[in-house]
């Protein structure tokens, strides 16, 4: 089976993190024989969309993971923000016909949730982004 290659977008928001999550990112991709071929950090999960269909453009790329937590907030920011991401995510996986596994932790997240979540979410945004790179197209 050949190797693909993919790429990881990481929010720098909580960059303490958000590296674990890198870390742990790294190693289900090698598990899963998927080659990292690009590391892009953002500001945060506003700007991951764009960030995505940049690397979706170019033909190495396979697919790609999103890193990163949206945090609960005094207001409604957090849930638009989700939502919103998770949209454009979506809008992109069809546009391109490549897939993204989402590893970001929220919207609404609590400080004290974050920290037992960061392996998890990291882990299973590979192995979806796995599984759907090596679906079978019928």
């Amino acid at each position: 089976m050949d190797t693909k290659n993919i790429a990881l977008v990481v929010g720098s928001f909580h960059k303490k993190e958000a590296e674990i999550m890198l870390k742990a990112a790294y190693q289900t991709a090698k598990e899963c024989n998927l080659n990292v071929l690009k590391e892009i950090w953002i500001p945060g999960s506003y700007e991951a969309p764009l960030a995505l269909k940049r690397l979706m453009m170019k033909h190495e790329i396979d697919g790609a993971a999103v890193l990163g937590i949206i945090e609960r907030g005094e207001t409604k920011h957090g849930m638009v923000m989700g939502q919103s991401v998770s949209d454009a995510i979506i809008s992109l996986q069809l546009e391109f016909m490549k897939p993204i596994g989402i590893g970001i932790i929220g919207p609404e997240v609590l400080p004290e949730q974050i920290n037992v979540r960061l392996i998890p979410h990291a882990q299973n945004a590979i192995k979806a982004l796995k599984t759907m790179i090596d679906l079978p197209i019928w």
